[in-house]
């Protein structure tokens, strides 16, 4: 399992093709894969860098990873495609 953080707008405009936004305000096309988390401590600090100032509600969207393309980088899991909706096996307001 690993774990994504979301705007909730974000989430909610997911198209058939799928939830493509990496982070907070960039997508997939712009940055080449989306961010996610091993766990709850670097979800912790993801938020912490890049949704500090956000006031919208957030989501963290729990991912089973099979047969997605799931590379390490950087100590942390990134997404290389679309997030299918079919993936996501929990989903639950941040914090």
């Amino acid at each position: 399992m690993i774990l994504h953080l979301a705007l909730a707008t974000d989430w909610h405009a997911t198209g058939p093709g799928g939830y493509q936004t990496s982070t907070l305000g960039k997508t997939l096309h712009e940055v080449g894969y989306i961010h996610c988390s091993h766990n709850r401590t670097q979800l912790d600090q993801v938020a912490a860098t890049f949704y500090a100032d956000v006031t919208e509600p957030l989501l963290v969207l729990h991912i089973d990873p099979t047969g997605l393309d799931i590379r390490e980088e950087n100590g942390f899991p990134h997404l290389y495609g679309p997030l299918p909706a079919t993936a996501v096996t929990a989903i639950h307001p941040y914090p």
